[in-house]
């Protein structure tokens, strides 16, 4: 999750967005719970829906958007009605701060240019699927640690984000590169090498329901406690 820091853990940040998405607390009280802005509470939320528990991981890099992203969503916000935070919500940008930014370059004539990410980043590396593979498991055994991954394997946030998510959702078929490509071909790796990943597959499937397991007790726990208050 990137954007200003917020003391909140993330057990406490859990119990807030569950608590407004179930209708048991408004946005305005879990604010003041937790000791946080509107807006920030507004940014969990949005996190949440895009990304489940992963979205409300705190990140110490930025997010990086491609300069067509940044384009898209500036039209988007001064061609049609929609508000800032619709926009932002399409578009899973982080927050509504960074969305008028690009707003204000627009239209004061400066470029949108997409930041440069880590100096670590080796950018013309060519990343195969088993190797995208790898990165996703490793993540995610390591309670999603994306700077973590990002310096091992000299990635960047966003790379290693999405194949997170796409791996959660749909396994390695996720993961390949489909582009100018059929949706019928299949990404060709060896009978070993598939036996490989699904192992590590069933090792990272069983270290992430660990890690949503203790979180879990962590957030029964924070209400148990608030249940004696």
């Amino acid at each position: 999750m990137s954007g200003r820091t917020n003391k909140a853990t993330l057990a406490e940040r859990l119990q807030a967005v569950t608590s407004i998405l179930q209708g048991q607390t408004s946005v305005k009280a879990a604010a003041k719970r937790v000791k946080a802005s509107h807006s920030t509470i507004e940014n969990w939320l949005r996190a949440y829906r895009a990304a489940g528990v992963t979205g409300l991981e705190e990140s110490h890099t930025r997010k990086v958007y491609s300069t067509e992203l940044k384009l898209q969503a500036v039209l988007a916000y001064l061609s049609s009605n929609w508000s800032l935070k619709s926009v932002c919500d399409k578009y899973e940008i982080s927050s509504r701060s960074v969305l008028r930014r690009w707003i204000d370059q627009y239209n004061s004539g400066k470029t949108l240019e997409q930041k440069r990410g880590n100096s670590q980043m080796n950018a013309g590396r060519k990343i195969g699927l088993k190797e995208r593979i790898e990165i996703a498991q490793y993540t995610i055994a390591n309670e999603l640690d994306y700077q973590k991954a990002m310096k091992k394997f000299g990635v960047s946030y966003s790379q290693v984000y999405s194949w997170v998510r796409k791996y959660r959702e749909q396994g390695s078929d996720g993961l390949a590169d489909r582009r100018g490509k059929s949706l019928a071909s299949k990404p060709q790796l060896s009978e070993k090498e598939a036996q490989e990943l699904r192992i590590k597959e069933l090792e990272a499937r069983n270290q992430y329901l660990e890690v949503e397991n203790d979180l879990l007790k962590k957030l029964k726990e924070i209400e148990r406690r608030t249940g004696r208050d």
